[in-house]
């Protein structure tokens, strides 16, 4: 996936913040199909999944949902997610920023979940996770609500199915373009798979 966004930005000439854009609030739609009503928590780690989230999280909040956002080191933030991080801020939606290693922080910001989407950590995962992160992902699967991940749950190999180390257990997962690999291995942590366009030309496969 990785290497068509690559090739959609440098031969389509289509800009990366259109397709975070794009990722975004094709989010923020399978979210408000899960969760009409409750409070959704977005919560955010320090890549482009991460962006991600916020241009979801930015699209509930236009469209008037309860969201948290809990933005993981937000300060090592770059490129298009550090540009909607800032966007969603000036929005003035509840973003709650906090290190890492804030373990009870993160726990309390997820308190009154109706959902949880998980956009901390995408393909670019490379070897196990290391702590504080598998603490996170703990707190996230027994927080007790369903979770929505975003394109790949966090902690997943896309390629495998297999989980480096510890991988969020998601109910539902939206990914982009097409499936992962080792989506069908890994389907007790992907949940239920939904495929969701974002502007990648068919003929670059």
């Amino acid at each position: 996936m990785r290497a068509l966004e690559k090739r959609a930005i440098e031969e389509a000439g289509i800009p990366a913040a259109v397709l975070m854009e794009n990722a975004g609030r094709a989010v923020a739609e399978e979210a408000l199909r899960m969760s009409p009503a409750g409070l959704v928590v977005v919560v955010c780690g320090r890549g482009n999944n991460g962006g991600d989230g916020f241009v979801a999280a930015r699209h509930l909040d236009i469209g008037g949902a309860a969201v948290r956002v809990v933005a993981i080191d937000p300060a090592r933030l770059e490129g298009d997610a550090l540009a909607n991080y800032r966007a969603l801020r000036f929005s003035g939606a509840d973003v709650r920023s906090i290190g890492a290693a804030w373990i009870d922080e993160f726990k309390s910001a997820l308190s009154g979940a109706a959902l949880v989407v998980d956009a901390l950590i995408g393909t670019g995962l490379s070897g196990e996770l290391r702590e504080p992160w598998p603490a996170i992902v703990a707190a996230v699967n027994d927080c007790g609500a369903p979770v929505l991940a975003v394109d790949i749950p966090s902690g997943l190999d896309g390629d495998t199915g297999d989980p480096l180390g510890a991988a969020i257990r998601a109910s539902r997962t939206v990914t982009f373009h097409a499936a992962k690999a080792g989506f069908e291995k890994g389907r007790e942590f992907t949940g239920e798979v939904v495929v969701a366009g974002i502007g990648i030309p068919r003929n670059l496969g």
